[in-house]
């Protein structure tokens, strides 16, 4: 199944305000984003993976061994992992529903306590990665981070809440201010609703 661009949620200059300006969604999306997609394409064709859904194709190309993921791997599971991204932001959705709000403090202990250990997590990503809250199998949410283009899709867990903490994500914005872009997107930027929506 071949990679297709799909169009942001929202408009380029609507979460200006939020802290996320227009320049940063262009650039993050009409670039980089469409990189991902157009390379990811280039190397699907002729890998014997061209009539599997995206996410068998990363669940398929994932190897917990390798040192270095292969450029497939890394092309299709970034496009995944930033049409989540898009998805899990947003203009609106910003009171977090009565449900998901328990669900957090149930596992953390409190909104913030969750709140510190995503940031922590986002800033303690070495290099390019993300940061998630993810829900496992047996329903149990979880922080966790990953290098370069891993998601949780590789570990059999759901993905409710990803932040992008590769620099083209933020540097713009926030220069080299990692911890407080994360701060940001939880207080202004995460679309909650869209993220309540996802637990299992």
């Amino acid at each position: 199944m071949a990679f297709e661009l799909p169009s942001l949620p929202y408009a380029y200059d609507s979460l200006e305000s939020l802290g996320m300006s227009k320049e940063t969604l262009n650039f993050h999306h009409d670039f980089h984003h469409k990189a991902y997609v157009d390379n990811g394409n280039k190397l699907l064709e002729g890998s014997g993976h061209e009539e599997k859904s995206l996410e068998n194709i990363i669940k398929d190309t994932y190897s917990s061994t390798a040192i270095v993921q292969s450029g497939l791997f890394n092309n299709a599971s970034q496009h995944w992992n930033h049409i989540q991204f898009w998805e899990m932001m947003g203009p609106s959705g910003k009171t977090m529903p009565s449900a998901l709000e328990s669900a957090l403090n149930n596992q953390f202990g409190s909104i913030e306590k969750f709140k510190d250990e995503f940031i922590a997590a986002g800033v303690g990503q070495f290099g390019s990665g993300w940061c998630w809250l993810v829900q496992e199998v047996d329903g149990t949410l979880k922080i966790t981070k990953t290098e370069n283009g891993v998601n949780p899709l590789c570990f059999g867990q759901t993905a409710l809440l990803g932040c992008d903490v590769w620099e083209h994500s933020y540097y713009i914005d926030f220069r080299n201010k990692r911890p407080v872009y994360l701060q940001n997107f939880l207080e202004n930027l995460v679309n909650w609703e869209n993220v309540a929506e996802r637990i299992r």
